[in-house]
């Protein structure tokens, strides 16, 4: 590919060099914030060689060229616009500007807990590798590996308030580590492990107020709520001591101040929240079971277009950390739901006869089995629509599928086919059964289904 002819191009196409305030790419896409969407033509973006798909999100206009292609247009890009590169992060604040309200508050969830995925992710695997150990009998629960395996899978729910509470404070603006602190307080060992609560916990009077002395380990909403306090209370501070006193008495009055308003107010609270959360869930899919996932496998790829779906991440790890629950019955639906639209894209690369789609919808739909759906669904499914709508049919059958057999999770941020490796132990033929649900249904709907398949 010729990447300075592409970069030449797209410039017109986007308003000229003045309406680009800002550029920056990641695995696959080029992410251009614009002074005025409405001067970009996206139909002749997307005929432009090497694009493979071009569409909004989050404020951005973002163009699918592949791994691999995208880092060189960018570097190409970035020369012919003449302007200076510029993070994801950069870029993701100068078009939350142009966010609503929820589309704030989902992206805001997004950058808390994105950077903590791994961690759960490899406890989750472990979890997973822990429940064939203790389900098959190889290892005696009493045997160091066990006990070791046990540890390790743990302890990231273990410090789960403690990795919120630092990237929390990081996105509200306060002191990560002082963040971090605050996460460290509510579950310091003086108070009862959230997970040993049944076996009794004791009360504190403090001036006339009973205390429950219960940990927050594993728990979402009291430590955000908490440290959104922290931060808050962090700048007015700031704002009245004198700089030559900012050093010692900030921290010290943060942390005494925000430890205290946790511990008796906010983390009650913010327990109560995420319990009712996760009790209106578990009983949704308790009660209504198949239906629900119907309904939530059928929306979720709705939900997707909006950008909303990142705020799920917080959702999904209290259900994790809830005591009661300690599964995540929601990712098996989404996953149910990003492979049917990859079912739904392959029937347009053997429906087309158009080489550009074919380049296309083949590797986008790979990408969606493997829990990436933004190349198939925003390149190819919703160009046609019908591809798209065909894809929900077949998220909201898997979805039945997955609720009505119990299927379960143990970490967050993987479905597809690499969602196997966290799926909890005997449900991994169900997991399998879904997917081939999922995608059938939406791949034959989706070849049946009249429409045009051409790149115009």
């Amino acid at each position: 590919m010729d990447y300075v002819k592409i970069s030449r191009a797209l410039l017109p196409l986007l308003g000229g060099k003045e309406n680009i305030a800002s550029a920056a790419h990641c695995a696959t896409r080029l992410r251009l914030v614009l002074a005025d969407d409405e001067k970009a033509d996206t139909t002749a973006i997307g005929r432009i060689e090497g694009v493979k798909g071009c569409f909004r999100n989050a404020g951005q206009l973002q163009v699918i060229f592949g791994t691999g292609v995208v880092n060189k247009v960018y570097a190409a890009f970035i020369a012919e616009a003449g302007i200076s590169e510029s993070s994801k992060s950069e870029a993701a604040d100068i078009a939350a500007r142009k966010l609503n309200p929820f589309q704030r508050i989902a992206r805001l969830l997004s950058n808390i807990f994105v950077p903590i995925i791994p961690a759960i992710v490899a406890s989750g695997l472990l979890m997973g590798l822990l429940g064939m150990v203790k389900t098959y009998g190889w290892v005696n629960p009493e045997n160091a590996l066990y006990i070791m395996l046990d540890m390790c899978s743990s302890a990231a729910f273990i410090i789960l308030p403690i990795l919120i509470g630092f990237t929390a404070a990081r996105e509200f603006g306060g002191n990560p580590f002082l963040g971090a602190t605050l996460g460290g307080i509510l579950t310091h060992p003086a108070l009862t492990n959230a997970w040993g609560v049944a076996a009794g916990f004791h009360t504190m009077n403090f001036f006339g107020i009973e205390v429950a002395m219960i940990g927050y380990q594993g728990t979402v909403f009291p430590v955000l709520l908490a440290v959104w306090f922290m931060s808050m209370l962090e700048k007015q501070l700031r704002r009245v001591i004198p700089d030559a006193l900012d050093l010692i008495l900030t921290p010290f009055l943060t942390v005494i101040i925000s430890g205290f308003i946790a511990l008796l107010i906010i983390g009650p609270a913010g327990r109560m929240l995420g319990d009712g959360i996760s009790f209106i869930l578990s009983t949704l899919i308790a009660h209504a079971g198949w239906l629900a996932g119907l309904v939530f496998g059928g929306l979720y790829s709705v939900i997707v277009i909006t950008g909303v779906h990142h705020s799920f991440h917080a959702i999904e790890a209290g259900l994790l950390g809830n005591p009661s629950i300690g599964v995540n019955f929601l990712l098996p639906i989404w996953a149910m739901a990003n492979v049917a639209q990859g079912g739904a894209c392959l029937a347009v690369w053997f429906k087309t006869r158009d080489a550009k789609i074919k380049a296309i919808s083949l590797p986008s739909a790979f990408s969606a089995l493997l829990g990436i759906t933004e190349a198939a669904i925003f390149g190819i499914n919703l160009r046609f629509m019908k591809p798209f709508i065909a894809g929900l049919v077949g998220g909201a059958l898997g979805g039945a599928w997955v609720v009505s057999v119990h299927v379960y999770m143990t970490a967050v941020g993987l479905t597809g086919l690499p969602g196997m490796a966290i799926v909890q132990a005997g449900s991994l033929l169900n997991y399998v059964i879904g997917i081939v649900i999922a995608f059938t249904t939406a791949f034959v709907i989706s070849y049946l289904l009249k429409y045009k398949t051409d790149s115009e």
